[in-house]
This record gives structure tokens, sequence and C-alpha cells, in this order.
């Protein structure tokens, strides 16, 4: 008997495909009691407990595995009623095609009456020929998700067979006989089409009609729109798991998850009163999902010039997080306009106002062989790039103060674009180009414009800094500011670096003084600022000004005197 019932248990394991434990299986059974799924205890039922750790419950999603190349299978059956037993099974491929279908195996042929033979031996020959009597009600190859819809009239057994051939991947089952108030997964709406009104250069805006389901559910229900450079997804699950696959690659990019209830948000998450944002960078581009709310339109801005993108739209259920995806649609942004040229006198300065993306370009005409290109950024960082005939000669980013010295033939023509890089909303930044460097509008300034602070000089009421200087005499003025420590940052973020001592109040200036040394290994000074209050943080900066008046401002530096002395 032992020996039996051993053998019974491995069949069970070979055929589920994995250890399962008989606990495991319990609890998957539990899970149907309240159902029109036959429960476990059923006689004729027991006699297929080889199949109970592949129960399929009902009113739940399934997460399932599959290997490559090896089926999996799942068995759910239905009772006799007065009335016809309904059911629906909602299958969802989450990376690649699978292979599903759905087989009956009819209840009168597998129990005509007595039972014969040994039913716990599967490869005897009365048992292959029961197993034999089946019919195939369902049979889909694809990555759509499928929903099937069926009835019975007596008890039935059902199989439910997947298998992938391309690749190791997960799909979710969903099975319930609560045709009347289960609402797993939202509706979509007769016409599930995704619409463009609107696209730009950098826009692309969308609407789509309301899924029934924000009507009854509102409180539960909301958009997620998912925006990418390769292709469409047919299920949130689909376009998941592509992301993660993309994450493996590429260690810096961002999770992906949806609910709005998670107790620790993923770095990249950006939160508004009524959408979240979720940017992911893989190597395909990047990966961003906007959740809305039950808005079903919205405006994708931050977009590339000339790109085809990709536009999902799914509605989720907030409590379940299922979902159903509209159809997708794509579109290519418009190209970007050309952007107006102006011209740059030789020595002269100009002030330019950046806004988000927008591109602004001039051009210079060289008088020299060398001409020299300064740029100073007021806040914020900026990209520059600097072309000749055609060729770019310069490309980078910097925030202060950059020049850079190029040399070519008199009357070559440079392009110079400039735009804004990284985050910030707006800036501004100063440029000027000349190749007369006798008499250069910006002071000379050195290499750094770092301020160093000297902790084992720092006392209650003290601080000593530090910073470099040039071979031209020039003036040095010295401002210190009292601000709280939760206010470090925004004073940091905010500082404008072409305002001069001009824009400061009168109780801020330390001192002025000129200094200048030849050997610039020499070229330091350095300054002690008295009259502080202890433990408490300063905002220092110091300011260079030059025979024409303009004034290079060096980085600001915090710097906290001492509590207890």
């Amino acid at each position: 008997m032992k020996e039996q019932t051993h053998l019974v248990f491995r069949k069970v394991l070979k055929m589920a495909g994995s250890c399962v434990s008989v606990l495991s299986a319990l609890l998957v059974v539990q899970c149907t009691c309240l159902s029109k799924i036959a429960p476990p205890t059923s006689l004729k039922y027991n006699h297929f407990s080889h199949f109970h750790t592949l129960i399929l419950p009902d009113g739940k999603e399934t997460k399932i595995h599959l290997l490559k190349d090896i089926s999996k299978r799942y068995y759910f059956a239905l009772e006799k009623d007065r009335s016809p037993s309904h059911f629906s099974v909602t299958v969802t491929p989450c990376d690649v095609p699978i292979e599903w279908t759905l087989l009956l195996h009819k209840a009168r042929h597998m129990f005509p009456g007595k039972l014969h033979g040994d039913m716990d031996s599967l490869d005897s020959p009365k048992s292959q020929t029961m197993l034999r009597t089946v019919s195939t009600l369902f049979h889909y190859k694809g990555n759509s998700v499928e929903t099937y819809e069926g009835k019975s009239f007596y008890y039935a057994l059902f199989l439910l067979e997947f298998l992938s051939t391309e690749r190791d991947t997960h799909i979710t089952v969903y099975l319930t006989t609560d045709n009347i108030y289960a609402n797993l997964f939202p509706e979509l709406p007769p016409d599930p089409r995704i619409d463009v009104v609107g696209t730009s250069h950098s826009t692309v805006t969308l609407a789509w009609k309301n899924s029934p389901s924000v009507l009854h559910h509102k409180e539960n229900i909301q958009y997620c729109l998912l925006v990418n450079e390769k292709h469409n997804y047919k299920s949130l699950c689909a376009a998941e798991t592509a992301i993660r696959t993309s994450e493996l690659k590429s260690p810096k990019s961002l999770a992906l998850s949806i609910s709005p209830y998670s107790t620790q948000l993923h770095q990249g998450v950006m939160w508004s009163v009524d959408e979240l944002s979720i940017i992911s960078r893989a190597n395909n581009g990047e990966v961003r999902q906007i959740c809305i709310g039950t808005r079903n339109n919205y405006m994708v801005t931050n977009l590339s010039p000339a790109t085809q993108y990709y536009f999902d739209v799914f509605v989720v259920n907030l409590f379940t997080n299922a979902s159903a995806a509209y159809t997708g649609t794509f579109i290519k942004t418009l190209q970007e306009p050309e952007p107006k040229i102006t011209e740059i006198k030789d020595g002269k300065i100009i002030q330019l106002n950046l806004k988000g993306q927008k591109l602004n370009s001039f051009q210079y005409q060289a008088k020299n062989r060398m001409s020299q290109f300064i740029f100073h950024s007021c806040n914020g960082e900026v990209h520059v790039q600097i072309f000749k005939n055609r060729k770019m000669l310069v490309s980078e980013r910097f925030a202060g103060l950059r020049y850079f010295t190029l040399i070519g033939k008199a009357m070559d023509l440079y392009l110079v674009q400039l735009r804004l890089s990284g985050r910030s909303p707006n800036s501004s930044v100063k440029v000027q180009v000349s190749s007369h460097f006798q008499k250069p509008m910006f002071p000379l300034f050195p290499e750094s414009l770092k301020i160093k602070s000297f902790s084992k000089l720092r006392t209650c009421d003290s601080i000593t800094i530090a910073w470099l200087g040039t071979q031209e005499r020039s003036k040095y003025c010295v401002y210190r500011k009292e601000i709280k420590e939760d206010h470090i940052w925004h004073e940091m973020m905010n500082t404008d670096r072409c305002s001069g001592p001009e824009t400061r109040k009168r109780s801020e200036k330390v001192l002025c003084k000129y200094f200048h040394d030849i050997n610039l290994q020499r070229a330091v000074t350095t300054e002690t600022i008295r009259g502080l209050q202890p433990g408490t943080p300063y905002l220092l900066d110091v300011y260079l000004i030059g025979s024409s008046d303009l004034p290079v401002r060096y980085h600001s530096k915090v710097v906290k005197t001492r509590k207890k002395c």
C-alpha cells in the first residue's frame, strides 16, 4: 500500500512539473468551495486526485510559469445543477506568443456507472482510453489576451493546456463561474481605439472612449498610458515584462509599477495631484508610463522631433491590478522647424533666455585665425554645440563659466547651438565671441571657481575660506548670508550666477580686496569671516570683478559654524 501511495505521489509531481506540497494543493482547493467548481470531496473527483496540485482556483488570477517546450496542465470541474453552469477563462501572455487549449472530459464517458479497473495507474489501457474521450473546445496561438466563455449542463471536467515554444515565460489565467458579479477585469468600450487628435515636433495629444467600468466603479479604476519607441503591447503584463527584461541589460533603468498604493516608491516616480509618471530608460530608448486617473485624453510632452512613438492605453482595476488594453496606435512626431539663426558681433555680449528643449542658434564670422567662445550659464546646466562647415567641433554640457579657443581661418563661419540640459524649466546664458584676446569683456578667471573652507580653522564665530586668483590684478568681494538648514538646497539651486554684488544687501558684505600673483602656483588668497553665530549655516560667495566691471561669481559654498567651542 505504501509503495502504491509513493507511486501516485511521484506521478503528481511529474504532471505538475514542479514540487508542490500537499498543503499548497489543499489551500488552492479551499479557494473553490464557494463557487460552482466541484469540491474535491466528490467521489468521482477523488479518482483524479493526481491533479489536485494543478487545480485552477475560481475567482482568482493565477500566475503560471512555463518552461520552453514543456506543456503545463490545469484542471477545473463543474457540477451538475438545475441551471447550466456558466464559466469564463481569460489567458494573458506576458512575454512571447504561447499556445493554449481548452479540453472537455465528458463525465458520461468517464463514469458510465460502476468504475472498472485501477484508476491509480494512468498508464493502464483503460485509463488511456478514458483520457482520449475528450473534445477540444478552444485552441489559440499568439500573444493576445483571449477569453473563452462557456456553459455546461452536466458534471464535466475541463483541462487547460499551455505551451511556450520560444523560451521560458509566464502567463496569467483567470477563471470565474460568477458571470454576474465577477468584475476583476475592467471593461473596454465597443470601439477601443486610441485617437490621435493633435501632434507637433515635441507633443502628441491622444483621446479614447471611456470604459464602462469607469461609470460604475470610478473610484477603483484609472487609465495608464504607455509610451515607447519600439512597438505596441497587447497587455500591461507584456509591457512590464519587457521593461524588466531591459532592466537586466541596463541596471540604471527604473522599475515599472502602476500601483499608487505602494508603500515604497521607486526612484524616478514623479507625483502630482492626479498623475503618476514613471520613466524607465532601457537599451531600446525611453519607456514612459503615465497614470492619469479617469481622464480619457492626455497630451504627451517632451518628445523628440521626427521620431516614431507607440502609444498604449490600459484601463486598470486599482484593487486587483487587473487590466484591459485598448488597441494601440503609433505616430511620428513632426520635424522640428529650422531654428532662427541670429548673427553675433565680434566682442559683443548677448544674453539668451533658454526654455524647455527649444534650440537657440547664432552664427559668428571669424575676424582672425583664433576665436574665443565664452559662455556664462546663470543657473542650470546648458548644452552647447559649435559647428564649422557643418562639422561639429564642440559638444559639451556645463554649469557656470566655460570658454573655448578655436583655431581656423579668417572669415570662417561658426554655428553655435544652445539648449537646456537636465530638468531646469528655464535658464539664461551670457555669450561672448571675440578674436581680440587683448580686450576681453569677461575678466580673466582661474581654472577653478570653487571656494574651499578649512574645518580646523572653523570656530563658533568665524569661518576661514580660500579661493584661486589670476595673474591679472582684479577686485574680489566676499559676501555671507545666514540661512536655515532646511533652506540650503533651495538656496543652492536658485543661485543666479550672472548676478553681481549690486543684488546683495549691504549687511551681507564682508569686504572687497585686490589680489593677483604672477606665479599661478601661488595665486591663492584666504579670508577669515568673523562675527558669526554658533551652530549656524552661512552661504558664502566670492565675486571677481575685472576691468570691464563684469562680475564672475565663484561657486557658492555653505559652511556651518561650530556649535560648541
